[in-house]
């Protein structure tokens, strides 16, 4: 039956029901996934833009810590409701949560040490490899397998990849690969167990602990310039708390596979958002990677998960 627009409905009194239902669907859970990811790239963008500022002032083992405090904070202040409704997290619950938070700011951390040493195209197109290779391990078809290869190559494209000679920022780049893809498996986990951004934010809450011994070290500077935890703060809310939130919300819906590929989104909309906000005119090389990347999207088949029972481990 086709839902009728709330002014509408709410001008007809044997409709109850509907007018309910319409007011309590969540955007989140009802937007394509390919729109979700596009608004998640966006917020990560953000929150790249004001980290290019950060990273003139704080070395980047700090930066990472108090970006994963920050989204921490974020989490658990937003998700504090659910966490006084639904009560305490089982032990399994606080186990996946723990191990998703901790693969998650080693993935920041790792990243950040790497693009400190790395061209940035280098390093997205190699940390790339974490989500490929999840896509490919879960991938069962011909179809998917050519819409897999289509997107990896569009990522390396718009990458741009340089051969520099940096063995440590390659170290910590394919690191950052395997925590990435540890994030993918593990946060699907974390996100069957509904509750919300929750275990989100108390695995980002655990993660920031185990962090502190390598971001304390060279975190001099922020106390005596407080602005640079503020922004710290502001990078974890769009980088982390925004995206990662909604990416909560796209595990519940899509099997990995299929969210490891639309990763591939991700440079892409980078690339317009630079077009558009920061006259940054893509290349013709660029353009053909968006391309290839888009290609890839639309051949993939678009499976979901069906709706289940939240997990009660």
């Amino acid at each position: 039956m086709v839902e009728l627009p709330a002014a509408v409905a709410g001008n007809l009194p044997h409709r109850p029901g509907s007018l309910r239902l319409i007011q309590r669907r969540n955007p989140l859970e009802t937007a394509p996934p390919e729109a979700l990811f596009i608004v998640s790239g966006i917020s990560q963008y953000v929150g790249a833009v004001i980290a290019v500022r950060l990273f003139e002032e704080l070395a980047p083992a700090p930066s990472a810590w108090f970006r994963v405090i920050g989204a921490a904070c974020w989490l658990l202040i937003f998700s504090a409701g659910d966490i006084r409704r639904n009560g305490r997290f089982t032990g399994e619950q606080l186990k996946a949560a723990a191990l998703f938070g901790v693969a998650t700011a080693f993935m920041n951390l790792t990243f950040y040490l790497a693009i400190d040493r790395l061209h940035l195209g280098k390093g997205v197109a190699i940390e790339f490899i974490g989500p490929i290779t999840v896509a490919a391990l879960t991938t069962r078809t011909k179809r998917n397998a050519a819409a897999l290869t289509f997107a990896a190559i569009g990522v390396v494209v718009l990458s741009g990849i340089e051969i520099d000679d940096e063995p440590l920022g390659l170290v910590f780049i394919f690191l950052a690969a395997l925590c990435w893809g540890l994030y993918i498996i593990i946060g699907a986990r974390v996100a069957q167990y509904n509750r919300g951004v929750a275990g989100l934010g108390v695995g980002l809450a655990i993660g920031a602990v185990v962090l502190t011994p390598f971001g304390v070290a060279q975190s001099g500077p922020a106390w005596s310039n407080p602005s640079l935890i503020g922004l710290c703060f502001l990078i974890g809310l769009f980088s982390n708390a925004v995206a990662y939130g909604i990416d909560q919300f796209t595990f519940r819906r899509i099997p990995v596979r299929r969210f490891s590929l639309l990763l591939a989104l991700l440079p892409v909309t980078a690339t317009v958002f630079g077009f558009l906000f920061l006259q940054q005119t893509p290349s013709f090389a660029d353009l053909g990677g968006i391309a290839l990347v888009l290609g890839g999207v639309m051949i993939q088949q678009r499976d979901t998960l069906p709706r289940a029972e939240p997990l009660r481990d």
